[in-house]
């Protein structure tokens, strides 16, 4: 006896995943903070180069501003957090696409 394969029935939904969209951290330019104090600390928390976390610290100084780490929301909550922690002013906001 042979049986024939049953059909399936597409349920019509179309799931996908999709990955988070990227988020930045910006820190700002504050009248307290020294500029080699702002260096040193995107040295020490984001592990940037020299030359890396001088160019971002004179963003910051310069043009106010400076996106410092980009990633999934969670991760740029974290760094906002963690600037905080070292009493730099940063925000976090979804990246320009």
């Amino acid at each position: 006896m042979t049986t024939a394969p049953s059909e399936v029935e597409e349920t019509g939904t179309d799931e996908r995943v999709l990955p988070d969209s990227p988020w930045v951290t910006i820190v700002w330019n504050d009248p307290v903070n020294l500029m080699s104090y702002v260096a040193w600390v995107f040295r020490s928390h984001f592990g940037y180069s020299k030359a890396k976390a001088d160019e971002l610290m004179l963003a910051v100084h310069q043009e106010g501003k400076a996106i410092v780490s980009d990633g999934s929301r969670e991760a740029m909550e974290r760094d906002v957090e963690a600037m905080h922690g070292y009493g730099l002013w940063a925000t976090l906001q979804k990246a320009d696409e």
